[in-house]
């Protein structure tokens, strides 16, 4: 197949998605080897019709008459990449303060919890990273009682204000009370106690 067919199948291909789509290399697999189709999406992003993240990994960009054009977020680029890899990820640290809006610190390291192959990943000046975990770490069955256990573990126990402990109770008042039950029993002692805490007043 040449060059120019190549570009063709996958720039046609790349139309047929909604703007703001996170493109791999590897979703054109069955169009070329992995040299020609890196090859034909550089030239496609001199062209204009793609940005490039990282290595192997493109936008299909959404554009704003004011903005200009709309990037996705670190998160949105480490779920396209676990959803590729079928994966699971939790967001740690910071990332968690920031997703249950106890911090507006953005960190130039996104640290993501995975049961997919450890990397990092240089997007920009950031760097997200995906670390192995055990199955554990990852079970939780409340998005957002897993989001609590890794934002208080990063604070701390001898570090939470009672503040941040307040704001994390009241998140997690909105969960089921069967689902607070099952995921303090993944978390340390006294996070569980914490989470139970909330349970019982359920």
């Amino acid at each position: 197949m040449t060059r120019l067919i190549i570009e063709k199948q996958v720039h046609d291909k790349i139309l047929n998605y909604k703007r703001g789509k996170i493109i791999f290399s590897d979703m054109f697999s069955s169009l070329g080897n992995l040299e020609s189709i890196n090859k034909v999406l550089f030239r496609l992003t001199q062209k204009g019709l793609l940005v490039r993240l990282a290595q192997g990994i493109y936008l299909y960009p959404k554009q704003d008459k004011e903005l200009g054009t709309l990037y996705p977020s670190v998160e949105e680029i480490a779920e396209a990449i676990a959803k590729r890899d079928k994966a699971r990820i939790m967001p740690t640290g910071v990332q968690a303060l920031n997703k249950l809006g106890l911090s507006t610190q953005v960190p130039m390291k996104a640290v993501f919890l995975t049961d997919g192959a450890p990397r990092s990943i240089l997007v920009g000046k950031r760097t997200i990273k995906f670390k192995k975990t055990t199955p554990k770490n990852l079970a939780a069955k409340s998005e957002v009682c897993g989001l609590a256990i890794q934002a208080l573990r990063e604070i701390g126990y001898k570090n939470i204000t009672p503040e941040q402990l307040d704001k994390i109770k009241q998140v997690l008042r909105n969960e089921k009370k069967e689902l607070l039950a099952n995921d303090a029993r993944l978390a340390p002692a006294w996070i569980a106690k914490i989470i139970l805490s909330v349970s019982s007043n359920n």
